[in-house]
């Protein structure tokens, strides 16, 4: 698996825990580099949940010092994702630690047996097809540069503790792995023994489903990007589109756009709930559904899936010093400066007093038509169907106390550049 996806000069980062799986993973990798021309580096992640996991830490820092290894120490805080699950909140902190890692892969030792029972565990969740596809050997992650890569997921537990043996390798073991009252335990030590009692090759078979439904996912994957590109795309989903799709692909699509933009996966009841205010609402209706860190908005004809950000202080004012691009942080984006001869707003009457950039407060107006009075924003905003929460987060230039642009409605007919008249136009880019 490691040749078709890595290239020469590749940055590798193996998530390295001391146990027998990691630590094999390693040995591999370590002959391999010279090979395939990749580097390696190691990323250790200290949950600090076990009282051994400082002393697990210790034996990393040992090991990669003794193979000359870089290694990349992350100690996690599990607490804001307590409500995951043990399990699910150090899971979330740990790829959040493999985020920051500079490496264009981040390798991880999980292996077919740990296909098997991540299979079984969702299945007895009622999972959909998406999480019945278990884990992929190459995926990328919204938010995270490097790939995730496994390249053992065809390779058993007890091939690889026979490897590192016959290696003469050495590993911590961790002492949570026989506490059956943990789920994925109780299927490791009790379940899967009992079914290969009368089916040997049981995990084997298992893993053998994840992959044929990981192909059924890809396919489904691109059907629903086709969809998604077809309705609208990032931008927003026409709900006339979504409609005519019928429930089964609107769902795969709604699916496909959460997992693309990084939020956790929809369970069936907000599934349910979002088709449900989707195709019983009126078609003026406001909708308004949260999931963890999002929101899905319905405004007019199109739906939306937004961060869910914290309110702006209204009185955020930054100043414009001729700069071609300023990055505006509070409001997210980047307001672009492109000159013109002629066009856009004139540079002479913009020096003529301090250029400022601020959010709405209410009751501004502009004149974009010089054959129509100044209207107020509101109106302005409606008329070019501009989403109310989309408003509020806009940054609106002045030049002392004069509005003189928005971006995406006009700039005001006052200051606009003669023609011969060296111009400016403005433009707004949303980092997302």
């Amino acid at each position: 698996m490691l040749a078709p996806a890595i290239t020469p000069g590749a940055n590798l980062a193996l998530g390295l825990s001391g146990g027998v799986d990691s630590v094999a993973l390693l040995s591999l990798l370590l002959e391999l580099a010279p090979v395939l021309r990749f580097s390696l580096r190691a990323v250790h992640v200290n949950h600090g949940i076990s009282p051994n996991a400082d002393r697990w830490a210790g034996f990393c820092t040992e090991l990669c010092a003794k193979l000359q290894i870089p290694l990349q120490l992350e100690t996690v805080d599990i607490a804001p994702y307590r409500s995951l699950g043990l399990e699910g909140a150090a899971r979330r902190a740990r790829y959040e630690a493999f985020a920051r890692a500079d490496a264009d892969f981040v390798v991880l030792a999980q292996h077919r047996d740990d296909q098997a029972e991540t299979l079984l565990l969702r299945l007895l969740r009622g999972a959909g097809l998406r999480g019945l596809a278990a884990m992929s050997s190459l995926k990328s992650l919204a938010g995270m540069r490097a790939r995730i890569l496994r390249p053992l997921l065809r390779v058993s537990r007890a091939e690889i503790e026979t490897y590192a043996r016959l290696r003469g390798l050495e590993w911590v073991e961790d002492e949570s792995n026989v506490d059956t009252f943990r789920r994925r335990n109780f299927l490791r030590h009790e379940v899967l023994p009992l079914l290969e009692s009368q089916f040997p090759s049981a995990r084997a078979t298992i893993a053998r489903a994840a992959d044929h439904l990981n192909e059924a996912r890809e396919l489904l994957d691109e059907l629903a990007r086709s969809d998604f590109e077809g309705a609208g795309g990032t931008s927003g989903v026409e709900l006339r589109n979504l409609h005519l799709l019928g429930r089964a692909r609107a769902k795969n699509l709604l699916r496909y756009w959460c997992e693309a933009q990084g939020v956790e996966p929809l369970s069936a009841a907000r599934t349910a709930e979002l088709m449900r205010q989707l195709w019983e609402s009126r078609a003026d209706a406001r909708m308004a559904l949260a999931v963890p860190g999002w929101k899905f908005l319905r405004y007019r004809d199109k739906l939306y899936l937004l961060r869910a950000g914290e309110l702006l202080d209204k009185n955020v004012c930054e100043t414009w010093d001729g700069e071609n691009a300023l990055p505006l942080l509070e409001f997210g984006g980047v307001l672009k400066f492109k000159p013109e001869e002629g066009r856009g707003l004139s540079l002479a009457r913009m020096r003529a007093a301090p250029v400022t950039v601020r959010l709405r407060r209410g009751g501004e107006r502009l004149r974009p038509d010089i054959r129509r009075p100044r209207r107020t924003l509101k109106n302005l905003f409606q008329e070019r169907g501009v989403p109310p929460w989309r408003r509020d987060r806009l940054p609106l230039l002045f030049c002392g106390e004069e509005l003189v642009s928005v971006p995406g409605i006009g700039d005001a007919c006052e200051f606009r550049a003669e023609p011969g008249e060296a111009g400016l136009i403005v433009t707004w880019e949303p980092f997302e």
